[in-house]
C-alpha cells in the first residue's frame, strides 16, 4: 500500500510539473490572440500530419514484430499495433508506464512471454535514442549557426544547475546503486531467485533478438522511415498556420528534435516540454513565440487526439475482440 502511494504521489508530481511547465510556456501570452491563430489553422493539413503519425506507429508495430521471429514467434501485425497505441494511451497516465502495458497486451493477445517482449521493447528503444542522437548530430552539424547560441545557453543552464548539486546527485546515485545491488544479493539468495532467473534469462533474449535476426536491413529501413514519417508529420503541419507556412525543411528538421528531446522528459505526454521546445525551435527561425506555440499546440493536441481514440479502441479490440492467448504459431521458450 505504502508503495502504492508513493508511486502515484511520484506520477501525481510529474503531472504537476507538466502542468508547471505548460504554465511557464503560455505565461505572458496574449491567449486571445493565441487561440485566434490556432482557430485559423487548416485542418486538412492537421489531419495529413496525424495519418503521417499513423503511419509511423504502424511502421514501428511491424519493425517490432521482427524483434519476435528470432523468439520463434509470429506476431499479427493488428495485434502489435493495438499494443503499440495501448501503450500510448497509459504513457498519457504514467509517464514510461506504456513498454509494460503495450507487452502486457501483447502478451494477452499472442501468448508472448511478459519479460522477453520488454526485452524487444528495450532494443527497439536503443534504436530510437541513437536515431534521434544522429537526427541531433545532424542539426548542430548543418544548423549550428541558427540553433548555435540557443543550444549553448540551455547547456550552460543545465551544467550550471547540474554543478551547483553535483555533490547531493552523486550522493543519491551512490546510495540507489548500494541498495540496488544489495536487493540483487538479497533476492537472488531468496526462494525467488528460479524467478529472477527466468526474468533474465527473458529479458536477454529480447535484448539478443537484433543479433539473431535474419531481416536486419529491413529493420534499419524501418527505422529511417519511422523516422521520416515523423519528420513529414512536423513539416507538414506548418501549413496548417499562415505564420508557419513559409518556414521550410530547416525549421521542421529542427522542431523534429526538439520535439524528440521533449518526448524524453518524464511527463505525461510530453505536456508543456513539448509546447516549450517546440515554440523555442521555431523562434529560433526569427518566428515569434507566441506563434511557435500556436504551432505546438496544434500538433500536440491532434497527436494526443490520435492516441485517445485510437488508444482507446485498440484498448477494447484487445480485452474484447481478441481472445486470450490469441493465435500465435509459435512459442519462446525461457529455459
Amino acid at each position: 500500500m505504502r508503495d502504492k502511494a508513493l508511486a502515484t504521489g511520484k506520477y501525481f508530481l510529474l503531472f504537476l510539473l507538466g502542468l508547471a511547465l505548460l504554465y511557464l510556456a503560455f505565461r505572458g501570452q496574449n491567449m486571445s490572440a493565441l487561440w485566434k491563430e490556432i482557430a485559423q489553422a487548416n485542418l486538412l493539413w492537421v489531419l495529413v500530419s496525424a495519418a503521417c503519425v499513423v503511419v509511423a506507429n504502424v511502421l514501428r508495430a511491424w519493425r517490432w514484430n521482427l524483434l519476435f521471429l528470432p523468439l520463434q514467434f509470429r506476431v499479427s501485425l493488428k495485434n502489435s499495433f493495438a499494443a503499440v497505441m495501448v501503450g500510448y494511451l497509459a504513457n498519457l497516465a504514467l509517464p514510461r508506464v506504456g513498454e509494460i502495458t503495450r507487452c502486457t497486451a501483447l502478451n494477452r493477445s499472442d501468448r508472448v512471454p511478459l519479460y522477453a517482449s520488454l526485452g524487444t521493447v528495450v532494443t527497439e528503444r536503443l534504436f530510437d535514442v541513437l536515431v534521434l542522437f544522429l537526427t541531433i548530430c545532424g542539426m548542430l552539424v548543418f544548423q549550428y549557426p541558427v540553433v548555435g547560441s540557443f543550444m549553448e545557453r540551455l547547456l550552460q543552464q543545465l551544467m550550471d544547475r547540474l554543478h551547483a548539486g553535483a555533490a547531493t546527485i552523486l550522493l543519491i546515485f551512490g546510495g540507489l546503486l548500494f541498495a540496488g545491488i544489495a536487493f540483487v544479493w538479497w533476492y537472488l539468495r531468496s526462494k525467488k531467485s528460479r524467478t529472477v532467473l527466468r526474468i533474465i534469462v527473458g529479458l536477454k533474449q529480447g535484448l539478443l533478438s537484433f543479433n539473431r535476426m535474419k531481416q536486419k536491413a529491413m529493420f534499419l529501413l524501418l527505422s529511417a522511415l519511422i523516422w521520416l514519417c515523423y519528420y513529414l508529420s512536423v513539416y507538414l503541419a506548418l501549413f496548417a498556420l499562415p505564420a508557419t507556412a513559409h518556414l521550410g525543411f530547416d525549421a521542421a528538421y529542427t522542431a523534429l528534435v526538439f520535439s524528440g528531446l521533449a518526448m524524453i522528459a518524464p511527463v505525461q505526454g510530453g505536456i508543456g516540454v513539448f509546447h516549450w521546445m517546440v515554440g523555442k525551435a521555431l523562434a529560433c527561425y526569427l518566428l515569434p513565440f507566441p506563434e511557435g506555440l500556436a504551432y505546438a499546440t496544434i500538433i500536440h493536441s491532434s497527436q494526443m487526439i490520435l492516441i485517445l481514440v485510437i488508444g482507446s479502441l485498440s484498448l477494447v479490440y484487445n480485452l474484447i475482440a481478441v481472445p486470450v492467448g490469441g493465435r500465435s504459431p509459435g512459442r519462446a521458450q525461457v529455459r
